[in-house]
């Protein structure tokens, strides 16, 4: 997708998670959060952020307007440290490459910020078939998949990584 730009975090996109947070877009995480983890996420957002522990992003198009979030921190993976990602794409918006898209420029971020970590890691749900799809497109090995409990429920993930190094 043309004129996508990634915008980092800022206090005033506590509404983006909000957009978010519905039954259809939360599906493959085990529903929605509450309002308080919803502002606890965006406080979250602005502290890693500000230590440079994560980069969260606003997916925006060429006319500013917010399509999805994504973004990366600090984790470790197969006992060594790594960068997670993750994103969402607003329903009006999906289907159009956007995630694909954003993603690449996230890898470039990341590759820029990586420090020691050589792995980037996403962690779709294996019934997800969207997010798998962005990872595979955009570089991705699928390295397994494993359950653990999320938001109060079991979830099966696929686990994808990316060599920051190559």
């Amino acid at each position: 997708m043309e004129n996508l730009r990634l915008r980092i975090w800022s206090e005033n996109d506590l509404e983006l998670l909000r957009a978010a947070n519905t039954p259809e877009m939360t599906a493959h995480l085990n529903g929605p959060e509450t309002e308080d983890e919803i502002v606890e996420r965006h406080a979250r957002y602005l502290r890693l952020v500000a230590s440079g522990e994560a980069r969260m992003f606003v997916i925006e198009d060429g006319e500013g307007r917010s399509l999805g979030s994504i973004g990366h921190w600090h984790v470790v993976w197969r006992e060594e440290p790594a960068l997670e990602t993750g994103w969402f794409v607003r329903p009006e918006a999906q289907g159009h490459g956007v995630a694909s898209a954003a993603l690449a420029l996230l890898i470039d971020d990341a590759r820029e910020h990586r420090h020691d970590r050589r792995f980037l890691t996403a962690f779709p749900g294996v019934e997800n078939p969207a997010s798998n799809g962005v990872c595979r497109r955009n570089g991705f090995t699928l390295a397994g998949s494993f359950t653990e409990e999320f938001r109060g429920a079991e979830l099966t993930v696929n686990e994808w990584a990316l060599d920051l190094a190559e």
